[in-house]
C-alpha cells in the first residue's frame, strides 16, 4: 500500500475519504459552496494540498452520482511533484442550475503508477492492423 499524504490548507477542508478499504477511489471535497449555472464551469477549491509518490500520478474521475445528474469534471491529472491546493474543475451539462456546497464530494480520485515515457521523434511509425482508420473504423 502507498501512502497518500494530505495536508490542509484552511480549517474548513475535508480530509479525502474511501468508502471501503478495498475501493479504488478516494473522494475529495470541496470546502466552497456555489451554483453552477447550465453550460457553466467551475474551478471548486478542495482546501487541500498532498503528496503522490514518485511513480504514482493522481486521476480524477467523475463521481457516479454528479456525473448521472449531469456534472461532470475538465481535467484530471496531478503529478507527483505538484504541491500547491488541489482544484477540481466542474461542469453543469444539464439545463438546470446545481448547487455544490462546501462539504459535499466532488470527485474520486485514483493513485496510480505508470511508466515514464520517453519522446522520441522518427520519420516513421511502425505498422499496424489499424492504422490511420480514426473515429468510427472498429463499427458499432
Amino acid at each position: 500500500m502507498i501512502k497518500f499524504q494530505v495536508k490542509k490548507l484552511s480549517a474548513d477542508a475535508t480530509m479525502p475519504t474511501k468508502a471501503n478499504t478495498a475501493d479504488a477511489g478516494i473522494d475529495i471535497y470541496t470546502n466552497e459552496t456555489y451554483v453552477l449555472q447550465p453550460g457553466e464551469r467551475h474551478m471548486y477549491a478542495t482546501g487541500i494540498s498532498c503528496s503522490i509518490p514518485d511513480g504514482h500520478v493522481a486521476l480524477l474521475w467523475d463521481r457516479s452520482g454528479l456525473g448521472s445528474k449531469g456534472i461532470h469534471r475538465f481535467a484530471g491529472v496531478i503529478d507527483s511533484g505538484y504541491r500547491g491546493e488541489w482544484k477540481v474543475i466542474l461542469f453543469n451539462s444539464t439545463q438546470e442550475p446545481f448547487k455544490i456546497k462546501a462539504g459535499d464530494k466532488i470527485i474520486q480520485c485514483i493513485i496510480q503508477k505508470f511508466e515514464p515515457a520517453e519522446i522520441t521523434e522518427v520519420a516513421e511509425l511502425d505498422d499496424t492492423d489499424r492504422g490511420a482508420a480514426g473515429f468510427g473504423s472498429s463499427g458499432r
